[in-house]
């Protein structure tokens, strides 16, 4: 007797599922987004937004950001402990809940902003190293980045996963060392009031910021390289989206305290000059924007092939 076609085709997407992979809730789930979240928007344009909406109005746009991604979270979570995650990522759970049809739908431009969210933190890694270095060229900076992370994403997925461990430890203390630093001596401005010379508005401010916390769907990518995907998915987003809340939460204060609006809008590398080691803000620079473009590199294949799958 054959079988309905919904268990024919349950069947055939059973058949394309991947096998579980090795990766655990830290360096799998956590470590990635973390990562992505803690990137390029958070060292060169941090300032900038401070610089424009004051720490009040940089405060409720983490805030409210960080909301939109928690419920983003949320939804995740509820799909991931409901049912069986294979290889995919976001695409596999949107296809497995409201079918194949919508998935494709989602899918297809999910795998484009992805593999198109590479060239931002390419852009941003080879801004910050000519700014150090001006005689390198930004173009084949770019290009010689991204055939780099190409190859090491290519060689080895927990190869390219342990290399983005030496990458927190350089956040971690390019954090610090903000953290421990001095404000500029020429500066003595609040910004905890109101300001006439704000340069643009709340909205596109907001605009700007918002990709800073989108970091959580590089986690979810690596789906099909988890040991228990229903366990590492929930924890290693929620952990996730609250470090970097409470970083982002910080962080203004601290500019807010030691630079003036106008150095912090001009100025995309500010944070170097108010630190206890300057040099720390560039490790964290490059490191964040490397590892934010890895995420990028090693989700966007595991969605085109799941599709491709399909």
């Amino acid at each position: 007797m054959p079988l309905p076609e919904n268990d024919v085709k349950s069947a055939k997407l059973a058949a394309n599922a991947t096998s579980p992979g090795k990766l655990g809730t830290f360096g799998g789930v956590f470590t990635p987004s973390l990562l992505t979240i803690l990137g390029v928007i958070m060292y060169l344009r941090f300032g900038w937004v401070v610089g424009n909406v004051g720490l009040l109005g940089t405060l409720v746009i983490v805030t409210l950001s960080t909301a939109i991604t928690f419920l983003t979270a949320l939804s995740i979570a509820s799909i991931a402990t409901d049912s069986q995650v294979k290889g995919g990522g976001a695409y596999y759970m949107i296809s497995r809940s409201l079918g194949i049809e919508v998935g494709g739908a989602v899918g297809i431009p999910l795998f484009i902003a992805q593999a198109l969210s590479v060239a931002l933190y390419v852009i941003g890694f080879a801004e910050s190293l000519v700014a150090v270095f001006p005689f390198l060229d930004m173009k084949l900076v770019g290009c010689g980045v991204t055939l780099t992370i190409g190859l090491l994403a290519l060689f080895s997925t927990e190869a390219t996963i342990r290399t983005q461990y030496f990458i927190l430890a350089a956040i971690v203390i390019s954090l610090l060392s903000l953290v421990f630093g001095s404000p500029l001596v020429e500066t003595d401005v609040d910004l905890w009031t109101n300001r006439a010379d704000t340069r643009e508005g709340f909205w596109p401010v907001f605009a700007v910021f918002f990709p800073a916390v989108t970091g959580i769907m590089a986690g979810v990518n690596l789906s099909g390289d988890l040991k228990d995907p229903a366990k590492s998915i929930p924890k290693g987003t929620f952990l996730a989206v609250g470090c970097g809340y409470l970083v982002y939460m910080t962080l203004p204060i601290i500019l807010a305290q030691r630079v003036d609006a106008t150095t912090l809008i001009e100025d995309p590398l500010i944070m170097r000059k108010i630190s206890l080691w300057g040099d720390g803000i560039l490790l964290g620079v490059w490191g964040a924007t490397l590892s934010s473009a890895v995420g990028s590199i090693l989700g966007a294949p595991r969605i085109h092939q799941t599709i491709a799958k399909d």
